[in-house]
């Protein structure tokens, strides 16, 4: 890959590859649009653009985005893809005084702080879609920023990676031979995709709107969730076609009951999907289904034909190597860095893998979700995968607790599954798994808070594990430290700090508001009924706030605080009455 220190002499790489251009690059309810019509619609919204961005490019249809991140591109404005639309989310991302703009094509949308551009395309005259017309095919500066992946992580605050045009580019480059391939074909011309993923996500980005401007393939420009409305997608669209989907979208489709059209290939990203599941995915559409691997840092890398092997392939002159590195705890950790072609940097990731050469590989688990049950080590992804795996359930996730008050961590499975019993599902999971591993509580819910993209990240998890927790009369514990530099210790007392008992209440009031359930029960008024202080609490102690809700008319809920093994307070809170209010 060029260097950066000679990049100025890289000459401007297109903004779609060498195509026929008036064949259709996009499909917009049933109806083509050419690669002309394309480009007339980005000169004319690239015309309308603000003299400065950068922008938050917020189109749900696929095209409107297309068309937003061209008219950026030629503007040299970059692109921000937030995980989500939240106006909290936006918030954050507005600077008081700042060039960022929004490019949306829902003209209700709430963007506090941010200048809102509606993208409004209009189905002209198709003769205006001529090369008299349009012109070149503009050039974009192989170093210009193009877009940021922004994610979210377990604060909530996004995080940017951004890709230079180039990168975007060379990682279509490295994986369009290697889908050809697979598909069975020279190239992905008038292959048709239709993606289930969020196109502001890295691999809804890359393997539609981007596999189609740079590989030569068009796109459907919808965004189907539903059973019903991924199925009426593919049917809108010629064959050729293609699923982009993820393990949760295909369950769910298979799952349905629905007549299910025939597709040509599937590709699948964002969690790695069982050999069954596959299987049953390829006998039900006709297709392959491939997976891809990769990360919003690197971008795709790895694939792998999910019914043939385990093994995952890299893309292009990608290499994959271990190092080791200080761990937490001082020990040596592995890790494996990922490197070459159009991957900017060396980049570590995040995954645990069994190397067999540098450019293959087997996947064993997500490095930050490994667990210790009883001196056992395994993952929840391992665990998840077997859950998931057992027939009739049709979603599933092991979630392990803050702490336990015996030392001992007690996995929960949370699972979808209307036909099943806790019991029996205990019981394959005890076929399965190691005894340690299998779930004392199987709580059956309604759906899992997944994401668009079928993600369940660990802080959604967590709300919605005390949530159920709490609705089901079970006890919720949550740890709280104490800082040393805590200013209640500055006069409580001198050469003796401890923390006054309002501000052990305070520690409670607050691990009770992160617990949905619980707050709700107590309205926002909640009233102290009773209080015990039984122990000193000192500068760096470590609490254990345990919260069980009663069952009584009072719908009250009583709390104990523990100083590692000494019961330090104690006490109950209802719900304040309407004079309080």
């Amino acid at each position: 890959m060029t260097s950066r220190s000679d990049m100025s002499d890289v000459a401007p790489l297109p903004l779609l590859a060498d195509r026929d251009l008036s064949a259709p690059l996009a499909w917009r309810a049933g109806r083509p649009v050419s690669g002309y019509r394309y480009l007339l619609d980005v000169q004319r919204l690239a015309q309308q653009l603000p003299q400065q961005g950068p922008v938050l490019n917020l189109c749900s249809d696929r095209y409107a985005f297309a068309v937003g991140l061209g008219a950026a591109l030629s503007r040299g404005h970059a692109s921000l893809l937030p995980p989500d639309a939240r106006a909290d989310t936006l918030a954050r991302l507005a600077t008081p005084g700042g060039s960022t703009y929004v490019l949306t094509d829902d003209a209700q949308l709430n963007a506090p702080g941010l200048h809102c551009h509606l993208v409004d395309l209009h189905q002209e005259d198709a003769s205006e879609s001529s090369s008299e017309v349009v012109g070149a095919v503009p050039g974009i500066a192989a170093g210009a920023h193009a877009v940021s992946l922004l994610t979210s992580g377990s604060t909530g605050v996004p995080q940017a990676h951004a890709k230079r045009w180039e990168t975007l580019v060379g990682d279509v480059a490295a994986a369009a031979p290697r889908l050809s391939a697979l598909f069975g074909r020279e190239s992905l011309a008038g292959l048709t995709l239709v993606a289930t993923v969020p196109v502001q996500h890295s691999y809804g980005l890359e393997s539609s709107a981007l596999l189609a401007m740079l590989a030569g393939a068009a796109f459907d420009s919808s965004r189907p969730f539903f059973p019903a409305d991924i199925v009426a997608a593919l049917e809108a669209v010629p064959r050729p076609r293609a699923l982009v989907t993820t393990p949760f979208h295909l369950k769910t489709l298979l799952l349905s009951g629905i007549e299910l059209p025939q597709v040509d290939f599937m590709l699948s990203a964002t969690a790695p999907l069982s050999p069954q599941l596959a299987a049953q995915a390829e006998q039900a559409l006709g297709g392959p289904l491939i997976e891809i691997y990769g990360s919003t840092e690197t971008g795709q890398i790895a694939t792998r034909h999910t019914t043939g092997s385990e093994v995952w392939e890299m893309l292009g002159d990608i290499r994959v190597r271990r190092e080791d590195a200080p761990g937490d705890d001082g020990e040596a950790a592995e890790r494996y860095i990922v490197e070459g072609d159009f991957v900017p940097a060396p980049t570590p990731m995040a995954d645990v893998l069994e190397l067999i050469d540098d450019q293959r590989f087997r996947l064993l688990g997500r490095a930050n979700d490994l667990i210790h049950v009883a001196g056992r080590r395994s993952s929840l992804g391992h665990l998840n995968y077997h859950l998931n795996s057992i027939p009739g359930v049709q979603d599933g996730a092991f979630w392990i607790p803050d702490e336990v008050t015996d030392g001992v961590v007690r996995p929960v499975a949370f699972v979808v599954a209307p036909e099943l019993s806790s019991e029996s599902i205990i019981s394959a999971l005890r076929e399965r798994l190691e005894t340690v591993f299998v779930p004392r509580r199987v709580l059956r819910v309604q759906a899992l808070p997944r994401e668009a993209t079928g993600k369940l990240t660990v802080r959604t998890l967590r709300e919605f594990a005390l949530a159920q927790l709490a609705g089901e009369g079970e006890t919720v514990r949550l740890t709280r430290e104490v800082p040393a530099d805590h200013p209640a210790f500055a006069g409580h007392f001198p050469g003796q700090p401890l923390l006054p008992g309002a501000f052990i209440l305070a520690e409670v009031m607050e691990a009770l508001a992160q617990v949905p359930a619980l707050a709700a029960r107590l309205g926002e008024r909640p009233s102290l009924a009773a209080a015990k202080f039984l122990a000193p609490v000192g500068p760096g102690a470590q609490l254990t706030i345990s919260m069980v809700p009663e069952s009584g008319p009072s719908r009250g809920v009583r709390f104990e605080v523990h100083r590692g093994d000494v019961l330090a307070a104690s006490g109950r809170w209802t719900a304040g009455s309407e004079s309080d209010k």
